[in-house]
């Protein structure tokens, strides 16, 4: 999962389409997520059975292999390095195997390389700040070596801290040039932040986080997307950015070693044999991590477990309703790219044939929660496309039919159903949890540990095979597999209703139940 920033976007420079070769047709039917109806009619008994083959088992014998892989191509994955192309040429040879005909959807960008950095407090009082704890440098960031006196930029530390702070050219009026801009998160994007204070002269600028909630107190991490920034940009938590603006003429010095470097990489795009091409449902994970570690959480466990999707359901002998899409993305840590460039390559017609995405990123986090993302908006506010709201529905009731909680989380743009959603395409699905921390009532519900992130590894060396949690990750197959299966079997004109429970022989009702919503708002 990309890391806890605003929504990123960069720029993909080159890139071959798909169309072409993997036959998508130029009818422009409606797909039957923007439906006033909504999908359903499913095969309930068929969702079962592919929840019961879709074993944790399997999925931990992917992990291991990809694993093998990290270990074996310097310890991690990452897009455009010797770890994502094994992984990718992994998967692509089980889905072969399995009776499927992958293909490439190859694309090119500028990936961000950190080195190393430095931050300290110089006057009044000579503090060192420590890398990924005080302080975290933005993806593109500008490199150099700057000291110079802070000037918070119209920042708001008390109340519900509400601000724009550096988001208008005018917060810089009167400020001294060679000067180090702090800023804190609001309103609008990082970018901006630093463009206007790199406009008014900044040497270079500090973004602290907003201070008014558990996940906007801690650490930020940002990105301000390629090009590269000419000055240095860090990111820092609330308490660093209150300390800074606490003392007027506080002076620090920043070191920073950056650089951007053309990435050549690609998607792994696998196809059903047959299925209605009108009404394209993509199923889709990150295959890339990060430089620090293996990525096996992040996000072998979504790749693993629809790979091991994909395989079980070339099994079975029934023909599919719909077209099932299985998408392998590259450069979502980097940005969402390959997600992104995917629905970019879409013409208008191509896109009113993609029913839905379904997304899977993290689903095996240690200190887990079952999170289902939030398509009808009733939690967090931002309502998916239409469809997206029985999306949200048929997990929920899923896991209530096993007996288990889950809880809503944000589209908050971290992932990859992130270009879907602006293209109008219905998407939901699954996570457990990153670098949010868990809360008392959530470890009551769920166990674990309450004041610990939900996966302490997160974007580390230590997210091995070891970092799994293999009780979520089969409940979490499960909700993957039989949402497949119903996705593929779903008709125009109805919704999901409850399931019943995997291998209990039950049939939950297929009702036409009013979950739909409206489109996404800005």
């Amino acid at each position: 999962m990309g890391v806890s920033r605003s929504l990123r976007r960069v720029a993909i420079i080159t890139g071959a389409g798909l169309v072409a070769s993997i036959g998508l047709t130029a009818t422009a039917l409606p797909a039957w997520a923007g439906g006033s109806h909504g999908p359903g009619g499913g095969n309930h008994g068929r969702s079962i059975s592919l929840a019961k083959q879709v074993t944790a088992k399997n999925i931990l014998g992917h992990l291991n292999a990809f694993q093998k892989i990290a270990d074996a191509n310097g310890g991690n994955r990452q897009s455009g390095a010797p770890g994502h192309v094994a992984s990718a040429e992994y998967v692509e040879f089980q889905l072969r195997k399995a009776g499927y005909k992958p293909v490439r959807q190859e694309f090119s960008y500028e990936q961000f390389v950190e080195g190393a950095s430095t931050f300290a407090q110089v006057t009044p009082n000579a503090v060192s700040y420590v890398d990924q704890t005080d302080y975290d440098v933005m993806d593109y960031s500008g490199a150099g070596t700057v000291t110079g006196e802070i000037v918070a930029v119209d920042v708001n530390l008390a109340g519900d801290r509400v601000n724009t702070s550096g988001c208008e050219a005018e917060d810089f009026a009167g400020f001294a040039a060679g000067s180090i801009a702090l800023v804190q998160r609001g309103t609008c994007t990082f970018g901006e932040k630093v463009a206007n204070a790199t406009a008014a002269g900044a040497a270079a600028v500090i973004v602290f986080n907003q201070g008014n909630g558990e996940d906007r107190s801690g650490l930020l991490f940002g990105t301000l997307s390629a090009p590269q920034a000419s000055i240095p940009a860090l990111g820092a938590p609330f308490a660093v950015g209150e300390s800074l603006a606490a003392v007027p003429g506080t002076t620090v010095s920043i070191a920073i070693e950056a650089s951007v470097t053309t990435v050549n990489t690609f998607n792994v795009i696998a196809d059903t044999k047959k299925g209605n091409p009108d009404a394209t449902v993509v199923v889709g994970a990150h295959l890339d991590g990060v430089a620090e570690g293996p990525g096996i959480n992040d996000n072998a466990s979504g790749s693993g477990a629809i790979l091991e999707t994909a395989i079980q359901l070339a099994k079975s002998k029934a023909t599919p309703q719909n077209r099932v899409r299985f998408a392998f993305w590259s450069g979502e840590e980097d940005g969402l790219l390959g997600s992104t460039h995917y629905v970019s390559q879409l013409t208008e017609a191509e896109i009113a044939q993609h029913a839905a995405n379904l997304n899977f990123d993290m689903v095996g986090s240690p200190n887990f929660v079952r999170f289902v993302y939030d398509g009808d908006g009733s939690e967090f506010g931002s309502v998916g496309p239409e469809g997206s709201a029985q999306i949200e529905a048929l997990f929920s009731e899923f896991f209530a039919g096993q007996g288990l909680a889950s809880e809503p989380t944000e589209f908050d743009g971290r992932s990859d159903y992130a270009a879907f959603i602006d293209a109008g395409i219905a998407a939901g699905g699954l996570f457990t949890g990153a670098d949010g921390v868990k809360t008392e009532d959530q470890a009551a519900v769920y166990g674990g540990t309450a004041g610990e992130t939900y996966d302490q590894c997160y974007h580390s060396a230590c997210d091995t095979i070891a970092n799994i949690n293999v009780t979520v990750l089969d409940q979490m197959a499960d909700a993957i597999a039989y949402a497949t299966q119903t996705y593929a079997d779903l008709k125009k004109g109805h919704k999901p209703g409850k399931p019943g429970k995997p291998g209990k022989g039950g049939h939950g009702g297929w009702g036409h139940h009013d979950h739909h919503g409206p489109r996404l708002g800005k």
